[in-house]
């Protein structure tokens, strides 16, 4: 579904809606929007919290470390792809 069509669906169940109801949604909806606004503010500020982590970390350090993510990104993708191939 795209999102217009979506959008187009909650408005029609919105009309349908008796006007004692038409409060409770705008809350939950409202409310809703606001707590998801509120936790991508927190994932900024928990990711922003680790700018400069690796300042310090010799150039070796370093170059090892994206070496070991890379390998075990790969084992972890290829072993998802060989489970997936079997099932289906």
């Amino acid at each position: 579904m795209t999102l217009s069509v979506i959008r187009n669906k909650l408005i029609n169940e919105i009309n349908l809606l008796s006007e004692e109801k038409l409060a409770e949604v705008y809350n939950f909806i409202h409310f809703f929007r606001l707590g998801i606004e509120r936790k991508e503010k927190e994932i900024s500020s928990d990711i922003l919290s680790f700018s400069g982590v690796w300042k310090e970390m010799s150039t070796e350090t370093f170059d090892n470390y994206l070496v070991d993510i890379s390998s075990r990104r790969g084992n972890a993708f290829s072993s998802r792809r060989r489970n997936e191939t079997r099932t289906n």
